[in-house]
């Protein structure tokens, strides 16, 4: 399966999400690639930051931020169980290519109408590419989400009942997530049985569902 992150707004989580995803299904004994679709590298600085600290790799991680992954992504997959793409913010070229490239398209929004409105850009995309695609399929993920705020419900509420829906599962607003990134960590790394760690496995396995 090729899951990619987008979404044309930075700052949603997709590094975040798409390196969380990669380890958890790693820790399973799955054979998983990331892309780093991303020219800022966010995902091969994480690794780095990984290498100095002199942990053990947990996946392969390879850099092509180019608008030839609908090409490149499907070859990586022949050796992989999951491959997953993080995208880059803003750079449609690649965008479209990444959602050629996949069999389902994860749009990180956080529970603010900025996202929501951002987000619009990131759908219509998501139709051009159902033209030559007309399988794929697309999920919001609520990330960075403070549950009993009154903006996260009724982002919740308008996702579910959106096209594409959300996924059920959603992401809170948790420091692991900074501080496992800052050492090259994930956050089961940290806390295993922990809340940050638990929301990972379960959104790991609402994915892998979507596959079945």
């Amino acid at each position: 399966m090729i899951v990619a992150l987008l979404n044309q707004k930075g700052g949603v989580g997709k590094t975040t999400l798409a390196l969380h995803l990669a380890g958890e299904w790693a820790r399973q004994g799955l054979r998983v690639t990331l892309i780093d679709a991303d020219p800022q590298g966010s995902a091969l600085d994480w690794s780095q930051q990984r290498a100095r600290e002199g942990l053990p790799r947990l996946f392969g991680i390879i850099g092509l931020a180019r608008d030839t992954l609908h090409r490149e992504a499907p070859e990586l997959a022949r050796d992989a169980d999951h491959v997953i793409i993080d995208g880059p913010p803003r750079v449609a070229a690649i965008m479209r290519s990444a959602l050629l490239a996949a069999d389902l398209a994860l749009i990180p929004v956080q529970p603010s109408p900025f996202d929501g409105w951002a987000s619009a850009e990131m759908l219509s995309l998501l139709n051009e590419a159902r033209v030559y695609r007309p399988d794929l399929a697309a999920r919001f993920v609520l990330n960075r989400c403070a549950a009993r705020t009154i903006i996260a419900r009724d982002t919740s509420k308008h996702l579910t009942e959106s096209d594409p829906p959300r996924l059920s599962v959603t992401i809170g607003q948790r420091i692991a997530y900074a501080t496992a990134a800052q050492s090259g960590r994930l956050v089961f790394e940290g806390e295993e049985n922990g809340r940050a760690a638990t929301e990972i496995t379960a959104l790991a396995a609402e994915v892998a569902r979507l596959a079945q």
